[in-house]
């Protein structure tokens, strides 16, 4: 088993790499396409999407519960890589550039969600610590392309997107290669076209996905601003911090360790509680922001930004493990999937209106605005007192 659960967290770590891959390169696609500053926004957005479109046909469809999880992951990881490495085709149009991130993001629908499923066919107890290793494997593959761009010195930018997909076909072949079906794997050959809102029946697997919805509204707004924050901050206070890639790399990554410890915890207090621990907390520094974020003294800036890296997705895994536990056995992959697919929808809106935002206020008032998301999701947990908990 635990083989097994090592062969998924570094699968799932490789593959994910290519989540945010057009992020890290973006100065340099900048350039050679004379894109707007505004354009980031677009391209998270399109990955975003396409993670929404490809997780709504996975769960319309029922794929990881009609056919065998790791086939579906093996698949996707290879159609992930092909498209994220049409970034490097020359003479490429911005139009073209969404597109295949677009593409990408469709296709990672079959490896996020998918591996969560995987995971949850093997672990029934301690279920989310598993998942909190699973998670922190995302949460460091998503950083990943920004250490590439940290490392890769002189070299030219498309050594990022040819190494991401690269990882992908690794992942891809390792979970084909040496993770079969889980022995908790029940699966559903039946296509019956309402299944994928069934679990929204149970009381307590909807009180657990609106505490997901509400973390997700601040999670990839925050990491996709997050070298915006560091950049603005640098020029505002004349600071000599060079490298932006390197501490935005570090900052995120800091969640993997989070979702790991969050993970251990829950164990021993229990996952609503541990859950409902990150996400107030994620929550303050959504409202600390503002004031903090103007303080000159950069040391102090720093702590909290990686404060604020690691509470803001320390509860990802735990909300996934309440998901799956609530969840109805046989539609347990198109039930997470759906969750999915509701969360990154909210990732596109809370984007485009920081976006839009950022046209009429300043850039440090504008991040209190993420604390709504974990408001709405403790206020959701706190009226399901009864949510199932494995403590």
């Amino acid at each position: 088993m635990k083989k097994t659960l090592s062969v998924i967290i570094i699968s799932q770590f490789f593959c994910t790499s290519l989540w945010f891959a057009g992020n890290a390169v973006l100065p340099d696609l900048a350039e050679k396409l004379a894109l707007e500053s505004t354009f980031l926004t677009h391209l998270t957005s399109s990955v975003q999407l396409g993670f929404i479109v490809g997780t709504l046909v996975f769960a319309l469809f029922a794929i990881s519960d009609r056919f065998s999880p790791s086939k579906v992951f093996f698949v996707c990881s290879f159609f992930a890589g092909i498209f994220n490495l049409c970034m490097i085709i020359d003479e490429i149009t911005p139009i073209f550039l969404l597109i295949f991130r677009f593409s990408t993001g469709f296709f990672l629908a079959g490896i996020y969600p998918v591996g969560m499923k995987i995971a949850s066919d093997y672990f029934q107890k301690g279920l989310g610590k598993s998942l909190g290793f699973l998670v922190g494997a995302l949460v460091l593959g998503t950083a990943f392309p920004h250490l590439l761009k940290t490392l890769s010195f002189n070299f030219d930018w498309r050594y990022i997107i040819i190494s991401t997909s690269f990882l992908a076909f690794i992942g891809g072949i390792s979970i084909l290669s040496f993770v079969p079906n889980g022995p908790y794997r029940k699966a559903n050959q039946h296509f019956k076209f309402n299944q994928f809102f069934k679990g929204f029946a149970n009381k307590n697997f909807r009180a657990a996905a609106f505490g997901y919805f509400g973390h997700m509204w601040e999670l990839y707004t925050f990491w996709a601003f997050l070298p915006m924050i560091l950049k603005k901050y640098n020029q505002k206070h004349s600071l000599p911090v060079a490298n932006i890639s390197l501490f935005s790399f570090l900052i995120i990554a800091s969640g993997s360790l989070a979702c790991v410890l969050a993970g251990f915890v829950s164990e021993r207090i229990g996952t609503k509680k541990t859950a409902t621990w990150a996400l107030s907390s994620s929550c303050l520094c959504c409202l600390a922001s503002p004031f903090i974020l103007e303080n000159p003294n950069f040391v102090i800036v720093l702590i909290f930004l990686f404060f604020w890296g690691m509470v803001v997705v320390a509860d990802s895994p735990l909300f996934s493990t309440l998901v799956a536990q609530n969840a109805p056995e046989e539609y347990k992959g198109t039930s997470i999937t759906i969750v999915n697919c509701i969360g990154f929808a909210i990732t596109i809106i809370s984007i485009q209106t920081f976006n839009f935002l950022g046209n009429y206020l300043d850039s440090t008032s504008i991040y209190g605005v993420l604390a709504i998301g974990p408001i709405i999701g403790l206020w959701q947990l706190y009226q399901s007192k009864r949510l199932y908990n494995d403590k």
